[in-house]
């Protein structure tokens, strides 16, 4: 990723939010902003640039993708079990 600008957070009530909306928005998308939306002073959701998405979402993909070889690296340890001795053992039946 190449360099960005310096992020700025605030925080906006859910009704401040909804009645600027479109400049709220504009803040985020083009100014790079985070916003916090607080609703009874207490934080509920963020507003943040399609690129802070992006890198949250790589960041799980990496997450992800380091636990399941993790799994794998276990199964292959200690084996597996099959799937219906699973239902078995949960009283479910197919």
């Amino acid at each position: 990723m190449g360099a960005r600008k310096e992020s700025t957070t605030g925080a906006i009530t859910t009704v401040a939010a909804r009645r600027h909306f479109s400049d709220l928005i504009n803040r985020v998308a083009y100014g790079k902003h985070r916003v916090v939306l607080t609703r009874r002073s207490q934080p509920l959701a963020a507003v943040v640039p399609i690129e802070d998405m992006a890198l949250l979402e790589e960041i799980e993909d990496r997450e992800d993708l380091k636990a399941a070889r993790a799994a794998l690296r276990e199964a292959k340890r200690k084996g597996t079990i099959p799937l219906d001795e699973v239902l078995k053992e949960f009283n479910y039946r197919r």
